[in-house]
């Protein structure tokens, strides 16, 4: 019972409604310029590159520019990669079933080393969840755009991001000192466990991208990198109820955002639309993000799929589908991960 009520509890509020302000500014600017200049093709760059203004919600204005430059900085270096990605397999001539094994292994590369670039940096929020979903995604999408072109969009709404970041200092109530933080010196400890999280996400999300992969062969459903966003989402916790509770909520979460998003759907929404939906999605998993992840889902569902339905259209039956059964998977996997080292420690006590 005290699990479940965990599960449900809403922690107070923190004035979440800045953050959530800047992101959905952040991200409704550059979808809206594009719509209007009809190049929804670089949506997806535009969505990623918003993603830097996540960080650092909390932090005095120097610190959270410090702090979203060097989380910008990670994430157009996995847009870049992910563009790279996506034009190796026609390049090379990979066919359809390798080119999802390529995209398995090149993404549980991306989960193991930004989680220790994460760790190392000391950002916030910490995991690879963002970098996977964004390499993945971008890698996804079969009908590339022009290089320079996703790249331009995505750095020119990073840059969006940081000024949004640091922009309340115009208003006397809201600045603070401008003081930049000191170099960070990281312990023996922090090191050995920057690299030990590491290896947890390596193995995770290649254990929940290699089953998904399988699982959709042979039941004919796609999206495999959607069980490996959900399978690292467990990971992030400093306890181990911490952790399964976590990957219980995604699932409910999900459910939840599903029905939602089908509702969203029925409507018919014109683009200019979709992308005001995707800004208030955007500041609904904000506000929640710390306080309620199962609230916090409500929202994460239907922007993801949103967005991914602005740049690559598809069966709205189908995107449900595949959400609720990777998910299923990724948070599975996600939790044997989490109780496997309890379970080990027992078995060998007996």
């Amino acid at each position: 019972m005290k699990f479940l009520a965990e599960m449900f509890s809403i922690a107070p509020a923190n004035k979440d409604h800045h953050p959530a302000i800047r992101c959905a500014v952040g991200i409704f600017v550059p979808l809206l310029t594009l719509v209007l200049l009809d190049r929804l093709d670089l949506a997806i760059f535009a969505s990623f590159g918003a993603f830097a203004g996540i960080y650092g919600r909390g932090e005095p204005h120097a610190t959270r520019f410090v702090v979203q430059l060097r989380a910008g900085a990670l994430m157009l270096l996995v847009i870049l990669l992910a563009a790279f990605t996506a034009r190796a397999a026609p390049a090379w001539g990979i066919d359809a079933p390798a080119a999802g094994w390529l995209l398995v292994l090149a993404t549980t590369l991306v989960a193991g080393s930004c989680s220790v670039t994460i760790a190392w940096l000391r950002l916030r929020p910490a995991g690879s969840l963002f970098h996977i979903f964004a390499f993945a995604a971008i890698a996804s999408v079969p009908h590339q755009p022009p290089l320079w072109q996703g790249m331009l969009v995505a750095v020119l709404t990073t840059a969006l991001s940081l000024v949004i970041g640091f922009s309340a200092r115009i208003l006397p109530g809201h600045r603070s000192p401008w003081v930049w933080p000191a170099p960070i010196r990281r312990t023996a400890g922090e090191r050995r466990a920057a690299w030990l999280e590491g290896f947890g996400y390596l193995v995770a999300a290649g254990l929940a991208g290699s089953l998904a992969t399988l699982a959709g062969q042979w039941l004919g459903f796609g999206h495999a990198y959607w069980a490996m966003v959900a399978v690292v989402v467990p990971l992030v916790g400093h306890t181990t109820v911490h952790r399964v509770r976590r990957g219980v909520q995604r699932i409910i979460g999900t459910v939840l955002g599903l029905a939602l998003l089908a509702a969203i759907l029925l409507l018919g929404l014109s683009p200019w639309q979709t992308v005001l939906v995707i800004a208030l999605c955007q500041f609904g998993a904000e506000l929640f993000i710390a306080r309620q992840y199962v609230l916090a889902q409500l929202f994460v569902t239907p922007l993801a799929l949103i967005s991914t339905l602005l740049v690559v259209p598809a069966s709205p039956t189908v995107l449900l589908r595949d959400r609720i059964i990777e998910t299923l998977i990724g948070a599975a996997v996600g939790i044997a991960v989490v109780l496997a080292p309890a379970l080990w420690r027992r078995l060998r006590r007996v």
